[in-house]
């Protein structure tokens, strides 16, 4: 029995929770997800207790695999409606910045030209000093996705520390080359 997916996952006040055919779909305050539950997988809402549960067919090792992937991903549903998620990122380097105009994220990191991203729906986008960026959803995956195509924009290079970072990421400092001297 997979040890995450035989835990139940408590539903919170404030939540609607479905399973309509193989649809799972979970509305919230912070917003609406929908999960199409794979073959094999049952997935069954306890009303009196509150409570969903995750069920395999068989013994296989997919449905093994499937059993405690479906039980986070439906995890993950109910926390990102209920509460939403939140990705940091810092933003290093003498003249660079990010700016938010309407659905677009605008980085000025040491190019020729300012780098334009769309911010996609369901995901909002803060940047409380030019050097910080606040990924914001209902959505884990598309929050993560996001973040991490920011981050790709410009990574941080391990001798000056300049780049995109994750807040709290630790950067590991390379020496640089050291001039030998030469005997006159």
């Amino acid at each position: 029995m997979s040890r995450i997916g035989k835990l139940p996952v408590v539903i919170p006040e404030k939540i609607q929770v479905q399973v309509k055919q193989n649809q799972f779909l979970v509305e919230g305050p912070k917003g609406k997800l929908n999960f199409e539950i794979p073959a094999g997988v049952k997935v069954e809402v306890r009303g009196e207790d509150k409570k969903i549960v995750v069920q395999r067919s068989n013994d296989s090792k997919e449905q093994r695999a499937l059993h405690g992937l479906v039980r986070s991903m439906i995890h993950n549903m109910v926390l990102g409606a209920a509460q939403g998620f939140e990705k940091g990122l810092e933003i290093e380097g003498i003249g660079f910045r990010a700016q938010v105009q309407g659905k677009q994220l605008t980085l000025v990191v040491g190019f020729t030209h300012p780098v334009e991203l769309a911010i996609p729906d369901g995901i909002t986008v803060e940047t409380p000093k030019p050097t910080q960026v606040l990924v914001k959803g209902a959505d884990k995956a598309k929050v993560g996705q996001f973040a991490a195509m920011i981050r790709a924009v410009f990574p941080p290079e391990p001798y000056k520390g300049k780049g995109i970072r994750y807040a709290g990421e630790k950067v590991r400092r390379k020496a640089g080359k050291s001039v030998a001297k030469t005997a006159a």
